[in-house]
């Protein structure tokens, strides 16, 4: 009995292999990759270039019931993930009540309607995760103080 269950799991892996085999010759016949698969349906979307610690303004696109209306969402980057197709970035700001308000935007959702660029934020880090620790005036980025050359 257990050489006969012992056959079938062999043959098992053998069509599982054959199968995941095909597949990779199939990409290769139809040229695609990784990375052309992660490119696929990316558009250039004319949004201002923003990084980590920027304080920037999400326009977005809301549904409710039968009407649609844009809502805003001002606040500090505080993440970017950039992979291709699924690029997203997390925006954070102070609501109401300092109660802190994360969201993360896809950059190629359709739902995105405009992102304004408001000012440059000083940071050191990659990722403001410890931002979330911070209270009050510590839990904001401070603006990157851009020096100037002198009019002689």
């Amino acid at each position: 009995m257990k050489v006969f269950a012992y056959t079938i799991y062999i043959n098992l892996l053998l069509l599982v292999s054959k199968l995941f085999t095909r597949g990779k010759s199939f990409m290769k016949a139809k040229k695609y990759t990784k990375e052309t698969i992660k490119n696929i349906g990316m558009a250039d979307r004319n949004f201002p270039e923003f990084t980590i610690g920027d304080t920037i303004i999400v326009s977005q696109k809301i549904k409710e019931g039968d009407k649609e209306r844009i809502q805003d969402f001002e606040g500090d980057v505080i993440a970017m993930n950039n992979n291709g197709i699924s690029t997203t970035f997390m925006v954070r700001r102070i609501g109401s009540n300092t109660v802190a308000i994360e969201k993360i935007f896809p950059y190629f959702s359709p739902l995105i309607e405009s992102i304004k660029y408001v000012r440059s934020g000083k940071k050191r880090k990659a990722k403001l995760y410890y931002m979330r620790n911070r209270i009050g005036k510590a839990a904001r980025v401070k603006p990157k103080l851009l020096v100037g050359t002198h009019a002689a």
